[in-house]
């Protein structure tokens, strides 16, 4: 058996998990994973200058990509720093492993500078947090790590490294990468009975959320919409791509106004929630967004989500995906021509107030702020909206100054639009920096946009106040 050091270990498990750059800004306890570096020239390693960001960075990679990312801060204060962006990662379920180097074991009972309960400060926002305490364990670790991190619901997981767990020597087998498949459909007697309740239903209303883009069901989200003829919205929470915006079903994204929301939903007898948290709110009011009675179907493998506000009639712990792929056939062999009749009819009456309509009003509307002085922030997202690639990605942070982007850009790809999940801001700008490189590993003529309310960004990326 060959000997090999803890950082090298480390480094060389990363890869084989198929990480390709490793984010961090390093200090003294982080000096063995950069001099092992050099070791591993097929490992990039990516630095910034403050810990948020380096977690943004990372964070925005993954988002583009779909990808396994990893990233390292240094001890205490590094992960304190990096709590913000660590907040996002969680609401995004951004499959991250996040490191800091500790002190030496042993040496922490002495309380030396910077030192800090690393595990317990991650704890409350990753879905396992634990330190190294043996060479011989981290295999097995980092193998978990990745393994926890990718299986949904995906999310972040920290791992705390001592310094002499890095410095030290052994043989030790590395063990071998494991991805759970969770793309599981439900049972035939579960189909059955969500048929029975659809097509039972007069008007029914569909909320989608995130799963959309992690199970790659923006197809099928859509042709389940089109099969019923009903209308389709994004979650309240809109940070990503949840629907495409040029279906004849597509309404646009809910709002965080529990009144206005309980009104755009009272006409319905039916809500079909496609993996999303479908009524996450900002500010309280005494009006409950939902309409009373309202029942509800919920699909989707974040199991948190499934009725946690409000009791689901049927809640199917599956993948949006596959499960959509076997219930559409489903529905349409039971509806017959009656559910075509009537899909085409409620498809007739969208044609008017649908995203499409609602776009085309709205950039006629705008265009007559041309001339404003100051420049009006509608014409001027019109504007980046129109000057962008098909192929685009954007990154959006602009909150007030970005407040129609939804409704003038349409959603045609999962990875092409990213906003806050968590609400708290500074994490645009190093996300697009890093979006930008992320997608060019899927398509090398992408480019990246960001937009924010506040401060202009570095060069080769697009920013507007």
């Amino acid at each position: 058996m060959n000997r090999i050091t803890g950082r090298s270990a480390f480094l060389a498990l990363l890869r084989d998990e198929g990480v390709t750059h490793l984010f961090g800004n390093p200090g003294t306890t982080e000096l063995p994973i950069m001099h092992a570096l050099k070791d591993h020239p097929d490992l990039t390693y990516v630095m910034a200058m403050q810990e948020s960001l380096v977690v943004a960075i990372a964070d925005g990679f993954s988002r583009a990509s779909g990808r396994l990312v990893a990233c390292n801060v240094h001890v205490a204060p590094g992960l304190g720093n990096a709590m913000g962006s660590l907040y996002n990662a969680s609401f995004t379920g951004t499959p991250m492993i996040l490191t800091a180097g500790q002190q030496e074991q042993g040496h922490g009972l002495m309380e030396p500078l910077l030192y800090g309960p690393l595990v317990r400060m991650a704890e409350p926002l990753v879905k396992w947090a634990v330190e190294v305490t043996r060479l011989e364990d981290l295999p097995r670790i980092v193998r978990r790590a990745a393994k926890i991190a990718t299986t949904p619901p995906t999310g972040p997981v920290f791992i705390s490294l001592p310094g002499d767990i890095l410095n030290s020597e052994a043989g030790i087998e590395l063990g071998r990468s494991t991805r759970v498949d969770t793309r599981v459909k439900p049972s035939d007697e579960a189909l059955q009975a969500l048929v029975a309740r659809i097509l039972k239903a007069e008007r029914p209303v569909i909320i989608a959320g995130d799963e959309i883009v992690k199970s790659d069901a923006l197809q099928e989200a859509a042709s389940l919409a089109e099969t019923l003829g009903c209308p389709a919205y994004q979650q309240t929470a809109p940070y990503g791509a949840h629907f495409l915006s040029e279906s004849p079903c597509f309404m646009g994204a809910l709002s965080r106004l529990q009144k206005q929301v309980r009104e755009v939903l009272a006409p319905y007898d039916l809500m079909i929630v496609l993996g999303a948290d479908p009524l996450r709110m900002s500010v309280h009011s005494e009006v409950d967004p939902l309409p009373e009675g309202m029942p509800i179907l919920q699909i989707g493998l974040v199991e948190w989500d499934l009725a946690k506000n409000y009791g689901a009639e049927i809640a199917l712990k599956a993948d949006v995906k596959e499960t959509l792929r076997v219930l559409i056939p489903a529905l349409k062999s039971a509806g017959g021509a009656a559910l075509e009749a009537r899909a085409k009819q409620g498809i007739a009456a969208l044609a008017s107030k649908n995203w499409t309509a609602r776009r085309a009003i709205l950039v006629e509307q705008i265009n007559k702020s041309q001339d404003r002085s100051p420049i009006d922030p509608d014409w001027l997202a019109l504007q980046v909206v129109e000057a962008m690639p098909d192929n685009a990605i954007l990154v959006d942070e602009g909150l007030t100054s970005s407040r129609q982007i939804n409704a003038l850009r349409p959603h045609r790809d999962r990875y092409g639009y990213h906003a806050l999940a968590s609400g708290g801001i500074g994490w645009g700008l190093p996300a697009s920096w890093r979006t930008r490189t992320g997608r060019w590993c899927v398509s090398p003529a992408t480019a990246a946009r960001c937009i924010r309310s506040r401060r202009c960004g570095p060069r080769r990326i697009t920013s507007c106040r």
